[in-house]
């Protein structure tokens, strides 16, 4: 600080070149002008030791520490971003602290978890891509069983409903039953309240798929064809493509399995409330930290009820297929699939009666053959 002083008399007697005196005093002409400029602005306090802290860090009142720790304990699972998300909510009219800053608070008070990063795979597979792509609410709708647990001796398995695009929860019950009958029934109440989607996306797994079935088609997802709604599944072996609902299981197991006593019913009610939070107060990173509430709009498309008996157009034959998955064309049994049982299927003739383009509703499932009596199914899900 004493040299400081004696440079700054010096130079403001003038009786030597800067850059001299610079010299002089064994000091870069760089500092030299730092410790003018700083006596200019502020006088000799300019001229103290000056805080090597970085001086885009945000400093946090003990206030907005507390308040932003106190969010924290109130949701342990939730990162950093959904916590500062959370702040700028409830104090619109405060300054918020940056990202960095949120981080570092929480840090220090012991409340973020280290994550654990896995090394790059050096598989040189591509990443797979989905079937189809949601660009808006109920174009796709994912479906999927969370593994259970148990609480006071009773089972507790979610069945989860999620829509793609705004990651909105529109179901997570707590089921007795996975046939297709029990998941069929909670579905309709789905469609009575949200209307239908274009497409559901689902794993391999019963009651969704059959691994030896028409397309793999069970007796829901045939329901679905005649309401419209498109199945879709991953791939097998490839439970990523299911990836954001797989997460949101990760967060289930994270906050709520395994810790809640009084069996299904309790359970049930505290998955309810988990459900209206991480709709309605939760900020989603994937939908840039907006809640899924904010995004979700009910679907266009209104269930009016199932169909008794689906309608094919002009020129199509019309054959019943029989409780043994079986249609009758000019007197022959040709096996179309179980699944089928009890719905009309529609035959498009292609060559002169001899070859049969069948459809389920508009869903094509493959050709019939009567040379060789024989049903081809089609390769891949897919429509027209």
């Amino acid at each position: 600080m004493e040299q400081k002083e004696l440079f700054i008399e010096a130079m403001l007697k003038q009786e030597k070149p800067f850059k001299h005196l610079c010299a002089e005093f064994g000091i870069s002409e760089k500092t030299g002008h730092k410790w003018k400029n700083r006596f200019y602005e502020q006088g000799k306090i300019g001229l103290q030791e000056q805080s090597r802290a970085r001086l885009t860090q945000n400093e946090i009142d003990g206030d907005t520490a507390a308040e932003l720790i106190r969010i924290k304990n109130a949701h342990l699972a939730w990162g950093p971003k959904k916590i500062r998300e959370i702040y700028a909510k409830k104090y619109p009219r405060k300054n918020v602290p940056s990202l960095s800053s949120v981080k570092r608070i929480l840090d220090k008070a012991g409340l973020v978890k280290q994550r654990r990063t896995r090394p790059p795979s050096s598989s040189n597979c591509p990443r797979l891509q989905q079937q189809i792509q949601a660009q808006a609410a109920n174009d796709m709708w994912n479906i999927d069983f969370k593994g259970w647990w148990k609480s006071d001796g009773e089972i507790c398995e979610p069945l989860t409903v999620r829509d793609r695009y705004s990651r909105k929860i529109l179901c997570a019950k707590l089921m007795t039953s996975k046939t297709s009958l029990a998941v069929r029934t909670v579905m309709t109440e789905l469609f009575k309240t949200y209307g239908l989607p274009k497409v559901i996306h689902s794993d391999n797994g019963t009651p969704f798929a059959a691994p030896n079935g028409l397309l793999n088609l069970t007796c829901l997802s045939v329901w679905w064809i005649t309401l419209g709604i498109l199945p879709d599944r991953s791939l097998k072996g490839h439970p990523e493509q299911n990836g954001s609902l797989e997460r949101m299981h990760g967060d289930i197991a994270k906050e709520i399995e395994g810790k809640i006593p009084g069996g299904r019913v309790a359970n049930q009610a505290i998955l309810d409330d988990w459900v209206e939070e991480y709709n309605s107060v939760r900020p989603n990173e994937a939908i840039g930290m907006k809640t899924p509430d904010e995004l979700y709009t009910k679907s266009e498309r209104k269930y009016t009820g199932d169909y008794d008996e689906l309608e094919y157009p002009m020129g199509f034959l019309v054959r019943k297929v029989c409780k043994s998955g079986e249609i009758i064309l000019n007197g022959i049994r040709i096996t179309i699939g179980y699944a089928l049982r009890g719905w009309h299927v529609g035959l498009q003739p292609l060559d002169e009666g001899r070859t049969y383009r069948v459809f389920l509703a508009d869903f094509p499932l493959g050709t019939l053959d009567l040379d060789s009596c024989c049903f081809y199914p089609l390769e891949e899900l897919q429509s027209d």
